[in-house]
């Protein structure tokens, strides 16, 4: 498969560097929502939802680290940890911006890392789970989709709240990112 970059120049594409591609590109989008946000408003409800934009950050971390393990252990026995889950929808003190958005980096390194020798095509036992108690086995290639649709979909909540904070919108933020005058 080839593709154009932005000067012009064909370039291979593959399915793989195209999920990273993805992923990055939805990652960043996410992020946009926590420029200039502070800590009070980072732990702010601004919706009917019980959502916070740090609760979001932590869990969309969570995820993507849980689901990387998943694929790396590839484990025939492995059932879903609720009590982890629900952690990673719970702030601590000591949980800041900085911190979340620095671990959220360490996550993607991880997953880039990991998605360097990964055959999409391995055949990956999923944990079981009080919604899932049947034992299903999923390409790593759908779980890379279903990390990058999950991020996608938080990055919409994360502009949601994040708009209904301050008014700060993802959208705007793109277009002044491109050069674009409001």
């Amino acid at each position: 498969m080839v593709a154009s970059s932005s000067n012009g120049a064909a370039r291979s594409s593959s399915a793989k560097s195209d999920i990273l591609d993805l992923l990055a590109e939805q990652r960043r989008t996410f992020l946009i929502a926590y420029r200039g946000l502070d800590e009070v408003g980072a732990r702010s409800r601004t919706t009917a939802s019980e959502l916070t934009l740090i609760a979001l950050l932590k869990h969309v971390s969570f995820t993507e680290r849980n689901w990387m393990r998943t694929i790396r252990e590839c484990d025939e026995n492995a059932q879903f940890d609720m009590a982890e889950g629900m952690a990673s929808w719970t702030v601590g003190e000591d949980d800041t911006v900085e911190s979340l958005t620095a671990g959220y980096a360490t996550v993607a390194m991880e997953t880039d890392a990991l998605l360097a020798d990964l055959d999409l095509d391995l055949a990956v036992p999923l944990p079981t789970a009080p919604w899932a108690p049947e034992r299903e086995w999923w390409s790593a290639r759908k779980i890379l989709m279903h990390v990058l649709r999950e991020t996608a979909q938080h990055a919409g909540h994360a502009d949601i709240i994040r708009e209904s904070l301050d008014g700060a919108n993802t959208t705007m933020q793109m277009g002044a990112d491109a050069g674009m005058e409001f």
